[in-house]
């Protein structure tokens, strides 16, 4: 993936150049500086306030020629697959807080037009609050991060910050909390942000990268009140395996077929596909296996693919074309990987109004893996990429110990908490790309920025709340078909 810079960054040199020392300047690293001399990161940091001073972050600048709510559904509801674009819609209109989970692209048009410092990082691109959750690493630990990557891309630091404190204060609503708590978690996700930021702006490069480990999460960010609630997601996610998801969704396959295994329909969740796309698909994972690290395919040649069904995923990527591969090794015991469609980022077309480049990703199924890679402490081993029938793709386990906090089924006493414990995993995200001292310092010591956010917030989520009205009133009208689903 190409280097990330932000639009004001350091001098750098080209390569052969002498940096001072008896060795040239080696591309890619930093220059070399005496300790304590030239204008540090943190310093060019807080200069940017004069260009961009933090309180100008408060209030959402909605362009002119801003698409209606529906028209925007519409336009984000092409290229997919037709006959589900109704379950995507039905599940979008469930609330505001499941609108602005689908709506990533809307909301990146109008944070077009909203200030930014030009410090580049690795986005999220859907850093709502339903977006982390658990996972298992390679020995089957659990590590809470951001858990999609669909619409990653390098951009604003500031448009992941804002998309997730409106999630809480829309989360909150939902929850029944009143105004003064949803705008209090708003306010307590971006001043853990920026705590974290300074945090890991003081420590040495190595200790940052490695920073707060999950184990440390909960006294770091203060959120107590959420222990019950972890432990119990915690407990569900261990249980969370292909074996188990194998167990329930599929049957054994006599000799006289083939033996092993096979899928089961779970319409309209999961169907099986004609042997033409599954051959497709199975035939797809032989390219995946030149993105994989080299040194896990002796695991992957131990299993034998067996079958191939589609499965519905959640509600930004629904419609998406998104398949599960049945394997089996030597004992019959499974691993399911999934194959999930990678459209273009919702953000793309919105970059250069902010001042970013648009950049070619070359394969989408590349980016969204490199960008997953960029900002999570571990990833899944068996992350990679490959095409089908000419569309991208990326890979990965499905089932891997994965559970999620649902942001709806907090109490109005958890928000604030789930609050700065998202907005800490967010910087700790951005500071594996973004210098956590030139962000460290833009934001400062004080609550100016955290009040300017914690009010954008606010607004946007009023701002989704209409737009979710008026989803609604086309469904009623039948301007746009909606089915409500599983």
């Amino acid at each position: 993936m190409d280097e990330i810079q932000a639009v004001v960054p350091g001098q750098r040199g080209s390569g052969g150049e002498r940096d001072g020392g008896r060795v040239p300047y080696v591309p890619g690293f930093a220059r070399r500086a005496v300790v304590g001399t030239g204008v540090s990161p943190k310093v060019r940091g807080k200069e940017l306030r004069d260009r961009v001073p933090r309180s100008v972050h408060s209030a959402p600048a909605l362009a002119a020629d801003r698409p209606d709510a529906v028209r925007a559904v519409e336009e984000s509801n092409r290229g997919r697959v037709p006959e589900l674009a109704p379950l995507r819609v039905g599940r979008m209109a469930a609330g505001p807080f499941a609108f602005l989970r689908g709506s990533a692209g809307l909301m990146a048009h109008d944070l077009a037009g909203t200030p930014v410092t030009g410090i580049a990082a690795q986005l999220c691109g859907d850093a709502h609050a339903a977006n982390f959750g658990l996972y298992g690493d390679a020995r089957g630990r659990l590590v809470m991060d951001l858990n999609d990557f669909d619409e990653t891309i390098v951009g604003p630091w500031e448009w992941d910050l804002k998309r997730l404190a409106t999630s809480l204060v829309l989360a909150g609503r939902e929850v029944g909390a009143d105004e003064d708590v949803c705008r209090a978690a708003a306010f307590d996700t971006v001043g853990a942000y920026r705590r974290t930021m300074r945090l890991l702006a003081r420590l040495p490069a190595l200790d940052a990268w490695n920073a707060i480990a999950d184990e440390e999460l909960v006294s770091h960010t203060d959120a107590r009140d959420l222990l019950g609630t972890l432990e119990r997601v915690s407990a569900k996610a261990r249980n969370n395996t292909s074996a188990r998801f194998a167990s329930r969704s599929t049957e054994a396959v006599t000799e006289a077929e083939g033996g092993g295994r096979r899928f089961v329909e779970a319409l309209p969740v999961l169907r099986r596909v004609p042997d033409a796309e599954a051959a497709a698909v199975a035939a797809a994972l032989g390219p995946y296996l030149e993105t994989v690290s080299e040194d896990r395919l002796p695991l992957l040649a131990r299993y034998a693919v067996h079958d191939v069904a589609f499965r519905v995923v959640g509600t930004g990527s629904v419609g998406t074309r998104s398949y599960v591969v049945l394997l089996l090794d030597h004992r019959g015991e499974p691993l399911v990987l999934q194959v999930k469609e990678a459209r273009a980022s919702a953000l793309l077309p919105h970059l250069p109004a902010a001042g970013f480049l648009a950049p070619d990703a070359g394969h989408e199924g590349r980016r969204v893996v490199l960008g997953q890679k960029r900002m999570q402490v571990v990833s899944d081993i068996l992350l990679g990429w490959t095409t089908v029938r000419g569309r991208p793709f990326q890979v990965r386990q499905f089932r891997n110990r994965k559970g999620s906090v649902d942001p709806l089924a907090l109490t109005p006493a958890q928000v604030d908490d789930y609050g700065r414990m998202t907005g800490a995993l967010l910087a700790r995200a951005h500071a594996h790309s973004a210098d956590p001292r030139l962000i460290a310092g833009y934001c400062g010591k004080g609550e100016e920025f955290d009040e300017a956010v914690a009010a954008f917030a606010v607004s946007y989520a009023d701002r989704t709340t209409a737009d979710h009205a008026d989803l609604l009133d086309a469904i009623r009208t039948g301007r746009i078909a909606a089915d409500p689903g599983v």
